[in-house]
């Protein structure tokens, strides 16, 4: 009973969606416009990059605390591991949402830190770079989804360890594989144009702030 309460705790903390809520008070249709996501990258381009950085964070902070919450609950050693793995799932299929939620990239991170915060902040590192090497937003996903699968397995030896941490990177990874499709077609906003149009953005409301003032 208790795994089950846990599973359950991972999948509808996975399934708060602060993107669609901040969209909805913000009249905006995030399924429509910028990247089309219901993500922090979308939030941030669409309605502002503060609301991205905290869309961000939330998400992140729902897997990791679910993970957190199941270890207290359960004294299981895979446990953690696989209520972050259905907080992802709850991310990316919410039920109230016709099961149509954003990519899970964020969640996932919670998932990582929850299992081991020197990990994280090493993919976080290193997974950046790739993304602004390679120049597309699918980089990151695909190396941290390799990546923690890789690291996981070495530093535990556990065949569970790696079953679940692959079936979590595997979920990201064929999430984001239209933008593959995407970036091969140029239909997808490159990662240094994106960062562009965030700066110019916030100079456009520094100036609007300026002229109200």
């Amino acid at each position: 009973m208790n795994y089950i309460i846990c599973v359950l705790i991972g999948y509808l903390l996975g399934c708060l969606s602060p993107s669609a809520l901040i969209a909805k008070i913000k009249h905006k249709n995030l399924r429509e416009n910028g990247t089309q996501n219901l993500g922090a990258t979308n939030v941030s381009l669409v309605i502002g990059k503060k609301w991205g950085v905290a869309v961000m964070l939330f998400d992140i902070a729902k897997s990791f605390f679910a993970c957190k919450i199941a270890e207290h609950i359960l004294d299981e050693e895979h446990i953690g591991l696989v209520v972050g793995l259905f907080a992802i799932v709850g991310h990316v299929f919410p039920f109230y949402m016709h099961f149509k939620g954003g990519k899970g990239l964020a969640p996932y991170g919670g998932l990582v830190l929850a299992y081991n915060p020197k990990v994280f902040l090493f993919m976080l590192v290193t997974c950046t770079i790739i993304l602004v090497i390679v120049n597309h937003g699918y980089a990151m996903a695909y190396s941290a989804s390799i990546m923690f699968c890789v690291i996981s397995t070495i530093m535990s030896k556990d065949i569970w360890v790696f079953i679940l941490s692959a079936c979590a990177g595997a979920l990201i990874m064929w999430k984001h594989a239209e933008n593959i499709k995407k970036a091969h077609n140029s239909d997808e906003m490159k990662i240094r144009d994106y960062i562009k149009t965030l700066f110019k953005r916030k100079k456009t409301e520094d100036d609007i702030t300026e002229e109200n003032n």
